[in-house]
């Protein structure tokens, strides 16, 4: 549990991580993002939710201990926010930056947009309750939950 003064009280199971622009470039991980992967698995469950665009998801990231949902409806923006309603959005802190990561990051009782080398869609940017520079940087948010505080206590 993580108590926020002023703000609502985090208790955290799940990290469900967009794909490309969040963990990955252009289908391939970003460095840094399997060794805390697997520092963070050992607390929580992880999940990485993509159309994988690349085709390369499962080969990127089976080595690292989480698990892959591939999209498969029409409509990603309702498929992803309804992953997180299905795995308990209280418990879940969502990572992502496209315009379909958007109601996924406003479902999560945590959003982190990611501000990476692809951008943020203002949509997603508004949904969030942090923005970080990159996946590294909001991964350790959660391993670091002091920071967590320090951001969001009002």
């Amino acid at each position: 549990m993580i108590d926020i003064p002023n703000y609502q009280p985090l208790d955290l199971k799940y990290i469900v991580c967009d794909y490309n622009g969040t963990i990955a470039k252009d289908g391939i991980v970003l460095p840094g993002i399997g060794d805390l992967f697997a520092e963070l698995g050992k607390t929580y469950r992880i999940f990485v939710i993509t159309a994988d665009t690349f085709g390369s998801v499962k080969a990127q990231v089976s080595p690292f201990g989480c698990e892959i949902t591939i999209l498969s409806s029409t409509n990603h923006t309702e498929e992803k926010a309804a992953f997180i309603d299905s795995l308990g959005a209280d418990r879940c802190v969502a990572l992502g930056n496209g315009n379909n990561d958007a109601a996924m990051l406003k479902t999560a009782a945590l959003g982190i947009a990611i501000l990476g080398d692809e951008g943020c869609s203002k949509e997603t940017l508004m949904a969030s309750d942090i923005v970080c520079k990159s996946a590294q940087e909001a991964l350790e948010l959660v391993r670091y939950p002091k920071r967590l505080i320090a951001t969001l206590r009002r």
